[in-house]
């Protein structure tokens, strides 16, 4: 037998160690895939477990105490700590299908939706909010996704600002305030015109916000005949500063409050 150089082991030590090459990326990702499996395996088998209750029989079971047949299912994606899974939802003909896994889905696709919108409205970037929601849930909202929830928002701002005013409002408090905003990467100073009334039970109530280029005669004249259209009415007295632009205004649309 010829002798072994001892020189050349570690040559084949590192040979067999390209060959055997283990990737941690890859391992991760592939129980990452297991586990996400398995909570969606597990999830479907609680909403149909849920379904043989509600109809007090298995699918197919032929039983006089059967309540209610399936009629299908449809989809829903969850997003769990896991990663997306794709939920099985049953349908039945006559009785309400309501599990505490989907109420558990809307409140959390609610949350996420409110700390998304009070995101950008605080001046954060789209692709800043990208990012954290990546890093807080998982998933990396899209720019279309933000932007439908910020029409979404938008919308009900618009239906706010433009409601009806309804009952008398003896006292009513205007005045403009200064707040700095974010806009396209720049930090701006920003007028908003404020009423806050007091109604016949002594309740205040926010009746109009808007924003205004300044406190100046046309901002104001442009305030008070908006809420002079939706319904202002029932004043004994306006609560504000001397600012000469609103002192004028005033004058326009309600002559009778001193």
């Amino acid at each position: 037998m010829e002798p072994t150089n001892q020189g050349e082991r570690p040559q084949e030590v590192a040979k067999l160690s390209q060959v055997i090459q283990i990737d941690e990326g890859k391992i991760q990702e592939h129980l990452g895939e297991v586990v996400r499996s398995t909570v969606e395996e597990t999830l479907n088998a609680m909403l149909e477990a849920e379904a043989d209750r509600l109809c007090r029989a298995e699918r197919y079971e032929r039983t006089e105490a059967r309540k209610d047949t399936r009629a299908g299912s449809y989809q829903r994606h969850l997003q769990t700590k896991a990663g997306e899974v794709t939920l099985k939802v049953p349908k039945l003909r006559n009785l309400p299908f309501e599990t505490a896994i989907i109420e558990r889905y809307r409140r959390r696709e609610s949350s996420v939706e409110e700390a998304l919108v009070e995101m950008y409205l605080a001046g954060v970037s789209v692709r800043r909010v990208e990012d954290i929601t990546e890093a807080l849930w998982g998933t990396r909202v899209s720019p279309s996704t933000v932007s439908e929830l910020n029409q979404k928002i938008y919308a009900q701002i618009e239906s706010w600002r433009n409601r009806a005013i309804e009952g008398n409002h003896p006292y009513v408090f205007l005045d403009g305030l200064w707040l700095k905003r974010s806009w396209g990467g720049e930090v701006r100073n920003v007028s908003l015109l404020v009423a806050i009334g007091v109604n016949e039970e002594g309740f205040r109530e926010v009746l109009a916000v808007a924003e205004g280029s300044k406190e100046d005669k046309a901002s104001w004249t442009a305030f008070l005949r908006h809420l002079k259209e939706r319904g202002l009415k029932g004043v004994r007295l306006f609560v504000s500063d001397k600012c000469l632009g609103l002192v004028e205004s005033l004058g326009e649309f309600y002559p009778e409050i001193r």
